[in-house]
Formats: C-alpha cells, structure tokens, sequence
C-alpha cells in the first residue's frame, strides 16, 4: 500500500475529487494548508517592510494498493495541472499496514 500526499491549488480541488469519485475512490482526506515552494509565496508589504507571505493550498492524502498509484496520481495531475508554478507536487510513501478501527481488519482490507 501506499500513501498518496497531494499538494495542489484551492481551485484544483473540486476537479480533483470528482476525477477520482469517477475512477472509485471515494476515501479522501483534504487539509487546508498554506505554504510556498520555489516560488517564495507571495511578496507583501506590511508597515514598510517586505515580507513574504504563504499561498493557501490543499493536501489531499489518499491511501491505496500498490495497483493503483499511477491512476490515483494522473486523476490529481489531470484536475491541477496548468502549467504554471505552484501547481503543486505528489508525494508517494509506503504504508506498512492499515487498520479498520470499526471491524479490526488489516491490510487492503482496510481501506
């Protein structure tokens, strides 16, 4: 199994969940987050000095078999990619084992 970590744009969001309610995934969990990457965020000024400030984006974390990475991650890339900076980035983990707290099954079962 694996766990999928998608940081993307606000707008993208929508699209990239039905993307993947439409290819059967319907486990999501979506974190408000704000950050930047090597775009350095926003630029403001705040009482005369120069501060950069953090973008608002979505961490959308999914977990699924090993079969099903590649098509969880083309429906994120198809619902965020513009092809500007700060579309976001895909971060794939390893998960050792997952629990049905409701029925204690393990495993794929799990999910």
């Amino acid at each position: 199994m694996k766990k999928i970590e998608a940081v993307i744009r606000p707008g993208a969001l929508r699209a990239a969940l039905d993307n993947l309610r439409n290819a059967g995934y319907p486990g999501v969990t979506v974190t408000e987050v704000s950050g930047h990457g090597k775009q350095k965020g926003i630029t403001e000024s705040y009482r005369g000095q120069t501060v950069e400030g953090l973008l608002p984006k979505i961490i959308l974390t999914i977990v699924v078999p090993d079969s099903k990475v590649k098509k969880t991650c083309d429906c994120i890339i198809r619902a965020a990619r513009t092809g500007e900076i700060g579309d976001g980035k895909i971060f794939i983990i390893p998960v050792l084992n997952s629990i049905k707290i409701r029925t204690g099954e393990s495993g794929e079962k799990a999910l």
